[in-house]
C-alpha cells in the first residue's frame, strides 16, 4: 500500500517546490508522515542536530509529529522549537479531515547561538560538558533568519503548501477563522469588564452597525461587529448557550429584513433564514455557534449582489472592501479600478455587469446606508454627517439621500 501523504499529493510537485524553498532561503525542508517520520529532505541536515542526536538518543519525530497536529487546529502554519531549543515552521497537510503528514522548514535560529540555550538544553538533558563544548562548535552550521523574515518564510510557507489538498485547506482556513473568531470576542468581552458592569447596556448602535456592514458588503467590519456583539450577550449572560442561540434568531430575523431591503430574492433569505434556523438546535457548543452565525453574516451580505462566476469574485471582493475603507475619501472609479487590478473602462462596465449596479450608484449606496446609521445615532449637525461619508456639499447629499430612501435626512431623522 502507497504513503497516504503521497496518495493525496504529488511527490515530484512537492519535492521540486521544496527544493526551491530550501535552496533560496538556506533553510532545510522536509516532507514528514502522519508519524513524524521524514519521506523527503532538502538541504543539507544541520552537523548540530547530528550531534544532539547522539548525545541525547531523542527522536525529533515525536516533537515535529505533536507541532503538527497542532498546526491543524491552529488552522496553517505554526513555528515551534525543539528540544534542543532550534526553531521550525511546519504546514500540517489534511484530507476529509484526516491528518496526512507535514511540511517542515527548519531547524533555524532568530539570532546567533546563546551560550544559554545550550546552557538550558544541557542541564534538561543531562548532557556532559564535552557534549556541550561540541555543540557548540556546531552552531554554526545552522542558518540564522531575522525575525522579520521568519514572519515572511512562514507566509511563504503557507501559500506554497495552501494548495496541496483542497479540501484540507478549506479545513485550515476554517479553523484559522474560528480561532481569529474566538480570539476578536474575547477581547469584546475583556473591554466589558473593564467598564462598569451595571453601566453596560445591550450596544444597539453596534447591532444598526452591523446591518449598514452587511448592507454595504463590507464583511471584514460586518464580522467584527458581530464578534463585539457576541461578547457583550456573553459577558452579560455568562456564556449561556441558550442566550446566544436566542440572540441569533433575532439576528437573522433583523438580517434576512435587510438583506430583502437591500435587494436579495425573497426566496432566497427565506431559505437562508429557515436552513440555520433548522441547524440551530444542533449547535451544542458556543465557539460552534458563533461561527455559523458569522457564516450566515457573510452569506446574507453575499445574497444582496448577483452570483457570477468565481474569476469575477476576486476582484469584486477586492473592489468592495476597497470602497468600504474609502468611502468618505473622494474616492473615484480610477481608485477603486486601481485597488481592484482593473483597466477604469474595463473595470467601468464589468462593475455594473457583476455589482447590478454602476460604481457611482454603489458608492452613494455606501454613504447613505453609513448616513442613516450616524442620523439614528444622535443630533450632530446634517453637514458634519454629509462630510463624515464622502459627500462634498449638503445639498448634494440631501439630493441623494432623499432619491435612496424617499426622505431628506431631516425626514429620515424624524
Amino acid at each position: 500500500m502507497g504513503e497516504p501523504l503521497y496518495e493525496a499529493v504529488d511527490r515530484l510537485r512537492l519535492r521540486e517546490m521544496l527544493a526551491a524553498f530550501s535552496s533560496c532561503l538556506g533553510v532545510p525542508a522536509q516532507v514528514m508522515d502522519a508519524e513524524g517520520r521524514t519521506l523527503e529532505h532538502c538541504g543539507e541536515e544541520s552537523g548540530f542536530c547530528q550531534r544532539f542526536h547522539r548525545c541525547t538518543g531523542l527522536d525529533c519525530g515525536q516533537t515535529h509529529r505533536r507541532a503538527s497536529q497542532d498546526a491543524v487546529q491552529f488552522g496553517g502554519t505554526y513555528i515551534f522549537a525543539c528540544p534542543a531549543n532550534l526553531n521550525h515552521i511546519v504546514f500540517p497537510v489534511t484530507r476529509h479531515g484526516r491528518f496526512l503528514g507535514a511540511v517542515l522548514a527548519g531547524p533555524f535560529l532568530m539570532d546567533r547561538m546563546d551560550s544559554t540555550l545550550l546552557t538550558d538544553a544541557a542541564a534538561r538533558h543531562a548532557m556532559a560538558l564535552e557534549d556541550v563544548m561540541e555543540l557548540y562548535d556546531a552552531a554554526g552550521t545552522i542558518p540564522v533568519v531575522p525575525p522579520a523574515r521568519v514572519r515572511e518564510m512562514d507566509t511563504l510557507l503557507y501559500y506554497l503548501c495552501a494548495g496541496l489538498v483542497e479540501e484540507g485547506h478549506a479545513i485550515l482556513r476554517q479553523n484559522r477563522d474560528a480561532l481569529q473568531q474566538q480570539s476578536r470576542i474575547s477581547e469584546s468581552i475583556q473591554m466589558y469588564k473593564e467598564q462598569d458592569a451595571g453601566a453596560a447596556s445591550y450596544p444597539l448602535e453596534k447591532e444598526r452597525e452591523l446591518m449598514t456592514k452587511v448592507k454595504t458588503g463590507d464583511l471584514p467590519q460586518a464580522k467584527a461587529v458581530l464578534n463585539d456583539l457576541l461578547g457583550y450577550v456573553l459577558f452579560s449572560e455568562g456564556n449561556s448557550l441558550d442566550a446566544v442561540k436566542a440572540r441569533a434568531v433575532e439576528l437573522c430575523a433583523l438580517l434576512s429584513r435587510v438583506a430583502i431591503e437591500g435587494g436579495a430574492p425573497t426566496d432566497d433569505i427565506l431559505r437562508l433564514n429557515n436552513q440555520f434556523l433548522k441547524r440551530l438546535p444542533s449547535l451544542d457548543s458556543l465557539d460552534n455557534l458563533c461561527y455559523r452565525l458569522q457564516e450566515m453574516v457573510v452569506r446574507f451580505s453575499q445574497s444582496m449582489f448577483p452570483v457570477h462566476p468565481a474569476k469575477n469574485r476576486e476582484w469584486a471582493t477586492r473592489a468592495v472592501e476597497y470602497i468600504a475603507r474609502h468611502y468618505a475619501s473622494p474616492l473615484t472609479l480610477e481608485d477603486a479600478a486601481r485597488a481592484a487590478h482593473l483597466n477604469p473602462a474595463y473595470f467601468s462596465t464589468l462593475f455594473k455587469q457583476t455589482m447590478g449596479s454602476s460604481f457611482k450608484e454603489y458608492l452613494n449606496m455606501v454613504r447613505v446606508e453609513e448616513a442613516k446609521r450616524l442620523l439614528a445615532r444622535g443630533t450632530d449637525p446634517i453637514v458634519d454627517i454629509a462630510a463624515a461619508v464622502g459627500f462634498e456639499s449638503q445639498s448634494y447629499f440631501a439630493k441623494v439621500f432623499k432619491r435612496c430612501t424617499g426622505l431628506t435626512p431631516k425626514e429620515y431623522r424624524g
